[in-house]
């Protein structure tokens, strides 16, 4: 993938036409900037780039607030070349590049390393110490050496969709609205680690699960029908979020997915799970048996409601 890290170097691009941002999630509202970026690319006979910055700068100026990503960096960056981007350059956000004036952001970091023909941002784009930089200092500064093109307000209202509200929903449980938002499931990766092993004990397998992204926002306690992609492969799967209270007085959160029609070993390798309905909260029952056979009855929701899924040819991966 032609992914290019600021601190190694970049090449002269031919005729970069560039946006700069976050772009957390990758979300509808993201593509339809996209969109613009690389029809202007197109236009100029040049080549679209994404400036996008790493950690996230929210990690940098407010270290004390838990970030909570929609994605990990890696499911950001593979969603923005499919949607056609040519390049992506990963700036340090460090303490030192937050400092930066806005006009030595201009001067110093876009025109003398980024070298762009044509900047792409939206109407309230700012950036610089303090973002105090906007468009149109932005325009001031470069004045003829740059293209400037404005992202207008009602192109981005007009998508009605933002990072804010696609957080909400996950965090409610509404994992389908997110994925309506997101325009594809919501997913989170992890190591297939070793658990209690209770779930086989009881006719229902799990992989437990050990999230890869320590910043990235996980959906709440609940049952959820899923599909669980392994290399190659893809599962339905039954996914439970949380502290299992039948059968262990453990606390602690734990991630755990039965692979519906799945019979073999998954530890150590990796396990992406894409959310696609909220079955049910989490409870506690009396006994063993009533545990059995209310996981039979999710088994079975799931796999009618992900065989409708597949029916209507959702595309569950990226």
């Amino acid at each position: 993938m032609p992914l290019f890290h600021l601190q190694d170097g970049i090449p002269t691009f031919k005729n970069a036409v560039i946006t700069i941002g976050s772009f957390d999630g990758v979300h509808l509202g993201h593509k339809k900037i996209i969109e613009t970026l690389i029809s202007i690319a197109k236009q100029n006979n040049g080549e679209s780039v994404v400036v996008t910055f790493h950690p996230h700068p929210r990690k940098i100026i407010s270290p004390d607030v838990p970030i909570q990503l929609i994605a990990a960096t890696s499911e950001k960056y593979e969603q923005l070349f499919h949607y056609g981007i040519d390049h992506i350059i990963e700036v340090p956000f460090t303490r030192d590049f937050s400092l930066l004036s806005a006009e030595d952001y201009v001067l110093d970091f876009l025109l003398q390393k980024i070298k762009p023909h044509t900047i792409v941002i939206g109407y309230d784009h700012h950036f610089g110490h303090d973002r105090k930089g906007d468009i149109q200092l932005l325009k001031s500064i470069i004045q003829d050496k740059v293209t400037v093109i404005e992202i207008p307000e009602q192109l981005i209202q007009d998508a009605n969709i933002s990072s804010t509200a696609i957080r909400k929903a996950l965090l409610s449980g509404q994992v389908d609205k997110a994925a309506k938002m997101l325009g594809r499931p919501y997913q989170f990766c992890g190591w297939v680690v070793h658990g209690n092993k209770l779930g086989r004990t009881i006719g229902f397998p799990t992989a437990n699960i050990k999230p890869k992204c320590e910043d990235q926002l996980l959906p709440p306690i609940g049952i959820y029908a899923a599909y669980a992609c392994c290399g190659d492969k893809t599962y339905k799967a039954a996914v439970s979020i949380g502290k299992n209270p039948t059968v262990t007085d453990d606390s602690s959160l734990k991630y755990e997915a039965f692979l519906l029609d799945f019979d073999g070993e998954l530890y150590g390798q990796e396990l992406c799970l894409k959310f696609i309905h909220k079955i049910r909260d989490e409870q506690q029952f009396e006994n063993i048996d009533a545990l059995k056979k209310q996981i039979a009855e999710d088994v079975a929701i799931i796999r009618d409601l992900l065989d409708l899924h597949f029916y209507f040819n959702f595309k569950y991966c990226i």
